[in-house]
């Protein structure tokens, strides 16, 4: 009798429990942000970023289908063998669902692949090479903020048009940085400019200046930066010292935003174009966005910062819509829902994984002309999303059927 009574007891309280918590794996949403804490893309996005993830699951409301929302965070160093070990530990010990951000092309393109081994989501907002959803596309991987495709429509496209129709390249040295290179080069080319040379330079470098003088002599109008964080600071810096600008040639910074330009300042930083997918200050919702992140870092958020907090909020939306974290329906949702949030409106996910969305151009204000803390751009003109970003069809992923 008193047997029976227990069991009795036992399933009427499991009766009583919300249903839709035991849709929920492990009872609890795992999210890891794997980027760059320490190294020349710490300010780019790293911690910053994890504090964007945090606002999101808050935001959200800190519970998904009844269970709790974690965000754990991990430093790469840029490396991709230490970036597989953590997310290979994530999935299998430590019960993680997804992992987002994951600056370094390189580092992007491993986790991805051991994602889709793992039957895994991965969001990438940090890293920019358009084989994340080309050649090396993943049914459960997805690209939000930003690639190299929409950075040289923007930036390259602007210069062309503006007369820039010779570039010379320096470029980082992996994956990201031929990508953005390549992709430039073929707008370049493609709308009567020619590419009279390239250099290339390893990660992390200090010194540039025999790649700058190769530029320098190549005697191209533009100089194109293939890089980001700090690297494209410290060239654009040793630029200044030799006179690159002052003597007639341009600086193209083929990926900058707005933690370079504050790190730079505006005085060094004056005058160059670039493309980014958020600013700050473009309408209320991002303001309101931004003052929030403020007051919580001491710093405006770029778009990878915004682009974290989209990818992390639309991911518990399509667990929510999807009633499960189980990864194929997830996945499905996030191929069909519309993105509406502080980062954009109306943005669309492709059968490729790519988020298409509007860029914005913008050019690096004087210091004269800037009016308050953090007031760095002048708006230039609205790239739509599917003139920025490549379509589907096109991308060469093997997932879509043209």
């Amino acid at each position: 009798m008193k047997a029976s009574y227990l069991v009795s007891a036992a399933l009427l309280a499991a009766s009583a429990m919300p249903a839709a918590a035991g849709q929920i794996s492990d009872g609890k949403v795992k999210i890891g942000i794997l980027n760059d804490q320490s190294g020349v893309y710490a300010d780019f996005g790293g911690k910053w970023s994890v504090e964007a993830a945090k606002m999101a699951v808050e935001d959200f409301g800190g519970k998904v289908q009844g269970a709790p929302i974690e965000i754990v965070s991990a430093d790469h160093q840029n490396k991709p063998d230490i970036a597989s070990n953590i997310a290979r530990q994530w999935y299998d010990t430590e019960q993680v669902d997804a992992i987002m951000e994951l600056t370094t092309s390189s580092v992007a393109l491993a986790v991805q692949g051991l994602s889709k081994e793992k039957k895994k989501i991965d969001i990438v907002t940090g890293a920019a090479a358009t084989d994340l959803t080309g050649k090396q596309c993943s049914p459960y991987g997805f690209h939000w903020a930003y690639d190299t495709h929409s950075q040289a429509v923007g930036t390259g496209g602007e210069l062309v048009k503006q007369g820039g129709d010779s570039w010379y390249f320096i470029t980082v040295d992996y994956a990201f940085g031929y990508s953005l290179k390549d992709q430039t080069a073929k707008l370049v080319e493609a709308s009567g400019g020619k590419v009279l040379g390239e250099v290339r330079y390893p990660l992390g470098s200090t010194d540039y200046s025999s790649f700058l003088l190769q530029a320098q002599s190549s005697g191209a109008k533009i100089v194109g930066l293939a890089n980001a964080g700090l690297d494209t600071s410290n060239s654009i810096k040793q630029a200044a010292e030799f006179g690159i600008v002052a003597g007639g040639q341009r600086l193209a910074a083929l990926l900058f935003t707005l933690a370079e330009v504050h790190g730079l300042g505006l005085q060094a930083a004056q005058g160059v174009v670039l493309t980014e997918g958020y600013y700050w200050d473009r309408d209320d919702k991002s303001r309101e966005f931004a003052q929030r992140f403020f007051k919580r870092t001491g710093r405006m958020p770029n778009m990878i910062q915004a682009g974290t907090y989209s990818a992390v909020l639309q991911y518990l939306k399509a667990i929510d819509k999807a009633g499960t974290d189980e990864t194929e329906a997830v996945a499905k949702e996030l191929h069909e829902m519309p993105v509406n949030d502080v980062f954009t409106s109306n943005g669309k996910v492709q059968a490729d994984g790519s988020m298409v969305h509007d860029m914005y151009l913008y050019q690096v204000k004087k210091p004269a002309e800037s009016k308050k803390d953090w007031d760095y751009y002048t708006y230039l003109a609205t790239i739509p999303g599917d003139k920025a970003f490549m379509k589907a069809e096109d991308s060469g992923c093997p997932l879509v059927t043209k």
